[in-house]
Formats: structure tokens, C-alpha cells, sequence
């Protein structure tokens, strides 16, 4: 038996939830990956999974076993950095998490940047939804934080901050007018994320330099005023094009069509919740060279600076 092979399937089965997921994300066949376990727990004389028809779940011995697993692929992967360290050539595969919106708006119109540096480099990005702390199953997890600090054991570094702007279609404000205070906002359809629409307020910070300091106004949404509410920006952002309301979205996500002009920045001079962006990696005493080119690469592309590069 090929121990090493066996500690990295186990940790996919793991990972993925599923023999059958281990298997694609691995290009082996299941039967593979079914019997790769099977003689690793005869090799360990010790059950490490509990199987049913729906899922799959650690015993207490395969949790304790799947700790010093991952240390042991984690320490690996760094001898494999260190020793090549020297060479330009990165190689392998680089796990990163992403929030969607992020991925689908930043991240891949500057993938290709990256892959023409690191050609022999592969990259598997996951991006399931909001990522608010950071996975340990991932080289990189980038993370968007409101007001909360960051909390853990992990490694982070700035990529900017991004302020959720009010937008919509040239169509829509044609045919509803352009609201010239935030109190005009409680006349016209709504398009808020679903946090805002859960607490039924919607709080605005004057950017005017003119304006006093910490100028802020909150609004009060009334139902009919709310069109729509989603934890899917990229459902607000349809709809704003589509001309269904006035939409609250984050800078990045809204960037590209203000500045095509098929959205319209409202009320310029206010804005909502400010988000940070962070490149975090889980602590180890050395981390690969083809995580810390791509945190580098992250840091470049979006300048880590505490301004907002999309406004």
C-alpha cells in the first residue's frame, strides 16, 4: 500500500464529503478511491469512517487520525516548497475559496495574468457562497468582513475595502426619476441583500467632504418598497440591470457596468455597509511558494491599501 497516496485520499474523502467527490476532484476512478480506504483502515486495524447510503462521517479515531494526516501533508507540501523554492517554474495545485461575486467579477479577468507567469501551475477555485473565516482545506481563503475582526489562527493580508453603493438602469431611473435624498429611496423598488431586508434598515455614510463628520442617515424599509431581497449578489446585480429597482451592491460587483454605463451610480455622495478583503492562509511554519505567489499576486492586483479601488 502507498501510505502517502492513502493519507491524501482519505483527506479528499474527507474534504469532499464523499468517496465519489474524492474521486473526481482526484481523477481516479471510485473503485479507487473505495479500496484505497478499505486497506488503509485494514493497514490501521481501526475503522476511520462510518458510511451510510447518504453520507459519511468520521469515528473518533479517524478525527484524531485525519488531524495528524493533514499535519503530515501540510509539513510535505512545505519540504516540496522549500526544496524548490529557487526555481521560477511553481507547480502542483493551489486550493482557493472565494465569496462568488468576487470570483466571477475580480478574480477571473486577472486569472490570466497569473496562469501566463505560472503555467505549470493549477489552480482549483471553490466558491459556495459567503466566506467569512478562513477553510484550513485551502492554501487561500478570501475572506470579506464587515465591522467584525478577523478571528484565528491563520494568516491574513489586505486586498482593499469595498462599499456597498446604491445603482440602477439608466431605464429604470428614466422611468422613475433620480432620488436626490436618501428619504426619496423609500418611494422607489428596492433591491437589497438580505441582511439589510431582514433588519427592515438600511443605514447611509455621506462621503461629501462638505458634509460633518460621520454624517449618517437610516432609513426605516417599509414592505412595498422592497422588490427584492437575496443572499445572491449576482441575482441583485440581474435585476438592477434589468431595470426591476434601485440596487445596493458592492463596489467590485458593480464596477464594470457603471463604468460601460449600464448602471447609474445614486445618491454618489452616500454609500452603505464598507466590506474588507482579505487574502488568509492557514498558519504553518513555512508556507508553499506557489501560496505566497498568488497572495503576492492578490495583493498587487488590488493594490492592499484601506481605500476603496472601485468607487
Amino acid at each position: 500500500m502507498d501510505q502517502l497516496r492513502a493519507l491524501r485520499v482519505f483527506e479528499r474523502v474527507v474534504t469532499e464529503g464523499s468517496f465519489a467527490g474524492a474521486a473526481r476532484s482526484m481523477d481516479l476512478a471510485p473503485p479507487v478511491v473505495t479500496r484505497t480506504m478499505a486497506e488503509l483502515e485494514r493497514h490501521l486495524g481501526a475503522r476511520l469512517l462510518n458510511r451510510t447510503t447518504r453520507r459519511i462521517a468520521l469515528t473518533a479515531i479517524g478525527t484524531a487520525y485525519l488531524e495528524k494526516a493533514r499535519r503530515i501533508l501540510a509539513e510535505l507540501d512545505d519540504a516540496d516548497a522549500l526544496a524548490g523554492a529557487s526555481s521560477k517554474q511553481l507547480r502542483g495545485t493551489l486550493r482557493v475559496l472565494c465569496p462568488p461575486a468576487f470570483a466571477v467579477h475580480q478574480l477571473a479577468q486577472h486569472l490570466p495574468r497569473f496562469r501566463a507567469q505560472h503555467p505549470r501551475l493549477g489552480l482549483e477555485i471553490a466558491a459556495p457562497g459567503a466566506v467569512e473565516a478562513v477553510h484550513q482545506n485551502y492554501d487561500v481563503s478570501i475572506v470579506s468582513v464587515g465591522q467584525q475582526p478577523l478571528v484565528g489562527d491563520f494568516v491574513a493580508r489586505r486586498l482593499a475595502r469595498s462599499s456597498f453603493i446604491i445603482c440602477a438602469s439608466p431605464e429604470y431611473l428614466k422611468r422613475r426619476g433620480h432620488p436626490q435624498h436618501p428619504d426619496d429611496l423609500l418611494v422607489h423598488d428596492g433591491l437589497l441583500p438580505a441582511v439589510s431586508a431582514v433588519r427592515r434598515e438600511l443605514t447611509l455614510t455621506c462621503t461629501d467632504p462638505d458634509a460633518p463628520a460621520g454624517a449618517s442617515h437610516t432609513l426605516s424599509i417599509p414592505v412595498p418598497t422592497l422588490a427584492l431581497s437575496t443572499a445572491q449578489i449576482e441575482l441583485l446585480l440581474a435585476a438592477a440591470l434589468a431595470g426591476m429597482g434601485i440596487a445596493g451592491l458592492p463596489s467590485f460587483v458593480a464596477a464594470d457596468a457603471l463604468r460601460e454605463g449600464r448602471l447609474v451610480r445614486v445618491l454618489p455622495h452616500w454609500q452603505g455597509t464598507t466590506l474588507t478583503l482579505y487574502a488568509s492562509m492557514p498558519s504553518r511554519k513555512l508556507t508553499p511558494a506557489r501560496t505566497r505567489s498568488f497572495v503576492d499576486f492578490l495583493v498587487s492586483t488590488f493594490g492592499g491599501g484601506d481605500n476603496d479601488p472601485w468607487v
